[in-house]
């Protein structure tokens, strides 16, 4: 009989309730014939990662994870830091994705130029570093804030209302095509924001599992 795939998509922050978005926001990619998708929360995380210091000190304990991890076919890191994700390629002769990489790749395959929704200010130096990285900076519309916490991107009450008025503004005066949601935490706000914004709302985590996906189908 053959085994059934698995795919593991790893919270690298300790807050259980960006842990339980993440498995709403991949259950619509789930079929009785494919690959078993499985949400973990690194423990050793801090409740939000929002800092340089919070991105370096996840990395070795994201690698013992995956190191550890038996009869995984396929890894996620669900931060847009995308955190340890070389180091964590080094450990594991499966493909290991970065949300923030399949996110901001399939943002480039529906519009000329994105717009991200970042967490806060201090994110965004971080972020356009990577993007510089990868050699993407000409395709950027622009990058706004929420100024909040991870915490509340994935539980606050108004988190929604918020995005909207950013993403308008990404949309309207930084002429973005698509938006990528820039946290894990704001997965269950997908779908609302992109029928309020009117063009194409990406969720980081489902780019990365369906970047896994296509790629355990091919194997």
């Amino acid at each position: 009989m053959t085994r059934r795939a698995r795919i593991l998509v790893i919270n690298p922050n300790s807050n259980e309730a960006v842990t339980e978005g993440l498995r709403q926001a991949v259950l619509p990619l789930s079929y009785a014939e494919g690959p078993e998708i499985i949400c973990e929360t690194l423990a050793e995380g801090p409740f939000g990662i929002e800092t340089q210091e919070h991105v370096d000190g996840v990395a070795i304990p994201l690698r013992r994870k995956v190191e550890a991890a038996n009869g995984v076919d396929a890894f996620v890191i669900a931060c847009y830091s995308d955190p340890g994700l070389h180091v964590a390629r080094e450990g594991t002769a499966s493909p290991v994705f970065g949300i923030a990489e399949s996110g901001v790749l399939t943002a480039l395959a529906r519009a000329d130029r994105f717009g991200v929704i970042a967490i806060k200010s201090r994110s965004i130096p971080r972020h356009i570093r990577y993007l510089r990285q990868m050699g993407l900076m000409d395709r950027l519309a622009g990058e706004r804030p929420l100024e909040m916490s991870v915490a509340d991107t994935a539980s606050g009450d108004r988190t929604l209302e918020r995005m909207i008025a950013i993403g308008r503004e990404l949309k309207e005066i930084d002429g973005a095509g698509a938006i990528v949601m820039g946290c894990a935490g704001m997965a269950r706000h997908r779908r609302p924001l992109e029928e309020e914004l009117g063009i194409p709302v990406i969720d980081p985590t489902q780019a990365a599992v369906t970047m896994a996906l296509g790629t355990l189908a091919v194997r």
